[in-house]
């Protein structure tokens, strides 16, 4: 099973490439070369994998998971509790309105 998906993953990534490189006409081999390299370039640092948590594969390369993974999820405590705090203001404002 794992061989079909790796075999999945890859035939996506070049059908990915191929479809940025036809996206525009190139008439010189060096500007493929250029589209090439910025689409791995792209892929590797900046395009967040779902199976690697929605980290980009140089987050996993260089050791960074744990702490980008941890800043998320303390980024995702205070949004929680900022959202708690807003309807508890909001509830007793609507309290006073109706008092």
């Amino acid at each position: 099973m794992q061989t079909l998906q790796t075999q999945g993953k890859i035939e996506h990534w070049h059908r990915s490439l191929k479809n940025q490189i036809l996206l525009k006409n190139h008439h010189f081999l060096s500007g493929v070369e250029d589209r090439i390299r910025q689409f791995v370039d792209y892929y590797k640092h900046e395009h967040y994998h779902e199976s690697l948590n929605n980290l980009t594969p140089v987050d996993v390369f260089y050791g960074r998971s744990q702490s980008i993974l941890y800043e998320r999820e303390k980024i995702k405590l205070r949004t929680l509790a900022m959202q708690r705090q807003m309807y508890y203001d909001n509830q007793s404002e609507f309290s006073n309105l109706m008092s």
